[in-house]
This record gives structure tokens, sequence and C-alpha cells, in this order.
């Protein structure tokens, strides 16, 4: 089981360190709110996969995988991203956002919801997990039941906190260091990268639905 738990962790590391929509979104949130920002997002995003792993073994997977559910997913997410981007580029442009040592965080609520909002508009966290977690889980099944899969499920969230708990936490505790001038610029990168994302899954959405 041991071997399961650590494949799991190597697995979802291999995820989690890949750039995307909530790592942006949990630096920018961290520069504002501190080192927990990145706990209470993750636990968003843990709740959805939670769901998602219950769904799958209602027999959704091949309901995740379909044209039309990636369309909506794509279309949803692309939008959303677009917004966000756009208005941290904005904010930042029209001298708005300022370095914020305390009381700069949103409410946990807050961050606990943009972690499942993220997670559940992103077409390739939903494809991964109907495609590839789906493998996993049946695997984790097949060797030891539903331990197995409680196992596995333990192990790719820890590499989740892991990741983003540190991100969280390094970027929390150098905030003070960071200047206006600077955090306005990484706000409008940050942002800019959220409407790469958000472009990116729209873009893949139509040529999808043209396929």
């Amino acid at each position: 089981m041991l071997v399961l738990y650590f494949s799991a962790l190597a697995v979802g590391l291999s995820g989690a360190l890949m750039p995307g929509p909530m790592l942006t979104y949990t630096i920018r949130q961290s520069l504002a709110g501190g080192p927990r920002v990145g706990w209470v997002i993750t636990l968003g995003h843990m709740t959805l996969e939670l769901a998602v792993v219950i769904l799958i073994f209602q027999g959704f997977g091949s309901l995740l995988q379909s044209s039309l559910a990636q369309l909506i997913i794509g279309v949803a997410g692309g939008l959303l991203l677009l917004y966000m981007g756009l208005d941290m580029v904005i904010a930042a442009l029209r001298n708005k956002v300022h370095v914020q040592t305390e009381g700069g965080a949103a409410p946990a609520s807050s961050l606990f919801l943009s972690g499942v909002l993220l997670s559940a508009t992103n077409p390739y966290f939903l494809l991964w997990w109907a495609v590839i977690g789906l493998g996993f889980i049946l695997k984790s099944f097949t060797a030891f039941g539903l331990i197995g899969v409680l196992i596995y499920f333990i192990g790719h969230s820890s590499a989740d906190y892991l990741w983003y708990g540190f991100v969280s936490t390094l970027v929390g505790k150098t905030r003070q260091f960071l200047k206006d001038k600077p955090y306005r610029i990484l706000m409008a990168a940050l942002g800019c990268v959220l409407v790469y994302f958000g472009s990116s899954f729209l873009l893949g959405a139509i040529q999808s639905a043209r396929a």
C-alpha cells in the first residue's frame, strides 16, 4: 500500500507542478492573503476531486469524456479566466492594486469556492480524471478495494497540498519585500497568464466543436 501511496504522490506532483490557472491564482492571492491561502484553495480543489472520483464510480466517466461536456467546460472556463485575467490587468494599469502585508486576504469561503470553480472549469482537469485518473482508480480498486482507492486519493491530494502549500508559504512569507510598482507589474503579468489560459480554453473548445 505504501507503493500505491507514493505512486499516487509522484503522479499527482507531475500534474500539480505544471503551470496553470490554479497556480497563477494561488500566487496572486498569496501576495494579498499570505501563506494560508494556498491551503484553502487546495481544499476546494480537493473537494471537487473527491466528487469527481465518486461520479466516476457512479459511471459518469464516459460523460466527462464527451464532446459536449468538454465544449461546455471549455467555454465556461475560458470566459471565467478571461474575466479574472482582464480584471487583474485593468486594476494594475489603473494603480488599484497595492502590496498588503495583512488584512488583504479574500474570505476563506471565496478562496474555497475559487478552488472548486477553477478546477471545474478546466477541461484538462476533468479529462485527466476521466481518462488517466480512471485507470489509476480501477487499478487501486482491483488491488485493494475501496481502501486502495482511498489510499490513492490521499496520495494524490498530498501532492496538491505539498506543492500549493509550498508556493503559498513562499510567496506569503516574502511579500513584504515587494514594492508597489513591481507588485503591479507582477499582477499585470499574472493577469496576462490567465488571459492566455482563458483564450486557450476557448480556442480548444471551438476547435473541438468544429471537428
